[in-house]
């Protein structure tokens, strides 16, 4: 059983007992989260696709950990005029265990 969620402008596919990376969401260590944007499920090769959700489903995860990602360089120049500018980033990360899918 899988189920294609939506959070912080971006989709993921999760299945239950799965742990992934989302871009940040508040709370705290240990906190449940549900998730009410499911944009699909599937469970024994019955498949229903939302427009644009999936009526009634829902997916609850638990919040383990809170991480920044890779950091990321940035460098703006500008040839023959001595313009430089080197930045960096990095993500703010939440770490999500999925704990149950519900249709």
């Amino acid at each position: 059983m899988y189920a294609v969620i939506k959070t912080g402008g971006k989709q993921y596919k999760v299945s239950e007992g799965e742990t992934l990376k989302v871009e940040k969401i508040s709370g705290a260590s240990g906190d449940v989260i549900a998730f009410d944007d499911v944009l699909m499920i599937s469970k024994d090769g019955d498949t229903r696709v939302g427009t644009p959700v999936v009526e009634g489903a829902k997916v609850t995860g638990e919040i383990m950990a809170a991480i920044k990602g890779p950091k990321i360089t940035v460098f703006k120049k500008k040839r023959r005029k001595g313009y430089r500018k080197k930045t960096g980033h990095r993500q703010q990360l939440t770490v999500l265990k999925i704990k149950e899918i519900s249709i």
